[in-house]
């Protein structure tokens, strides 16, 4: 048994989809005299830690958010070192993902990425396919409001074409139409955190994170630790969840 797992109770409902906004990587590595990569390369580490500690805490999905469609307006030196970080993270990490039974999905416009980011991303998918354990979910040039105009341009075509008639286009429909279909009934989070304190959700998941539950955490993602986790987790099992109901 895991050090995480000794620190929450079994009545404790652990969220079965916990996404998370990697925010402060730069911020960290300014407070630390280092340039905003550096911050980059500590945050990557992290993912590690932090998805390893959510798989044995019965987490089903984690969804990390790592590059937004907003990103590619950083200066040209931090974008391309981001788009090197799939490529380091999965060259280091894969032992350890397969080890631990993790599978790993990419929710994003991924034909937009380099050729190199993309391969070796799908390479990712490809190679742990097999795994049945928890979710790694990297929201990876992902766009919350390009997801939902994607999604309505494919139903609109459908419903020129006469394959589908738009009366009958509801929320499962459109949901199926989403980047993050692919998860299927786990593609709405249960539990949001971002850290770095920004109280802001930055075009993520904004169809998905209708009824999520939200924390906002001081730390910036370099510093937070399984404890962090572990007390957002056990913060979420206090909320009240109504969806709308008394």
């Amino acid at each position: 048994m895991t050090e995480s797992k000794r620190q929450l109770d079994s009545d404790i409902s652990v969220p079965k989809h916990i996404a998370i906004i990697m925010d402060g990587n730069g911020r960290w590595a300014k407070k630390k005299g280092q340039p905003r990569i550096a911050g980059h390369k500590e945050g990557m580490n992290n993912v590690k830690t932090i998805a390893t500690a959510a798989s044995h805490l019965g987490v089903k999905v984690l969804s990390l958010y790592a590059f937004s469609t907003e990103n590619w307006s950083r200066p040209s030196k931090e974008v391309n070192f981001l788009m090197k970080l799939p490529v380091d993270f999965f060259g280091t990490f894969m032992p350890d993902l397969i080890k631990e039974n993790i599978r790993v999905f990419v929710t994003g416009f991924t034909d937009h990425l380099p050729d190199k980011t993309r391969k070796v991303v799908l390479k990712a998918v490809e190679d742990t396919k097999g795994n049945t354990g928890m979710i790694l979910n990297f929201a990876f040039n992902y766009g919350g409001r390009a997801e939902i105009v994607n999604a309505a341009k494919n139903l609109a075509i459908e419903a020129a074409s006469g394959s589908i008639d738009p009366s009958e286009i509801n929320d499962t429909m459109f949901a199926d139409h989403l980047l993050t279909n692919h998860l299927k009934e786990l593609a709405d989070p249960d539990l949001l955190i971002r850290t770095s304190g920004e109280e802001r959700i930055s075009n993520f998941m904004l169809w998905q994170l209708a009824y999520t539950e939200m924390i906002f955490d001081d730390s910036y993602w370099p510093d937070f630790t399984v404890d962090d986790l572990v007390e957002d987790i056990k913060e979420f099992d206090r909320r009240d969840r109504r969806y709308g109901s008394v």
